[in-house]
């Protein structure tokens, strides 16, 4: 978690402690674009997880156009996860092919309360 340092003489008005979480909103749309690729599956599971619980039908997961590798790894994990119904290339207006929409299964997660 990010948070205002209280000392207003300290060289960066910010500081972060790698052992806690980061707190991303859940909205419609992700983009995965300021995560590493080790944590791509994880942060995706997570965010369709909420998305779910949320109750939201579709979102969107920007990945970017790039050579493609964030993109086939994206892909992979929605081939294979359990929250997702269908998914396909955003139109051009919604990121093209640097994006994908996802439909997700109604319903809340599995193991959920």
């Amino acid at each position: 978690m990010t948070r205002m340092s209280e000392d207003p003489d300290q060289a960066t008005p910010w500081a972060t402690d790698p052992e806690e979480p980061v707190v991303v909103p859940i909205e419609n749309w992700i983009d995965l674009h300021t995560f590493r690729p080790d944590e791509v599956s994880r942060v995706l599971d997570a965010y369709l997880e909420a998305a779910r619980e949320k109750g939201l039908p579709e979102v969107r997961i920007v990945h970017g156009k790039g050579r493609g590798v964030l993109k086939a790894g994206v892909l992979a994990f929605l081939d294979r996860s359990a929250h997702v119904s269908a998914h396909s290339p955003a139109p051009e207006d919604r990121g093209g092919w640097g994006a994908t929409l996802v439909r997700l299964r109604p319903g809340p997660p599995a193991g959920a309360s």
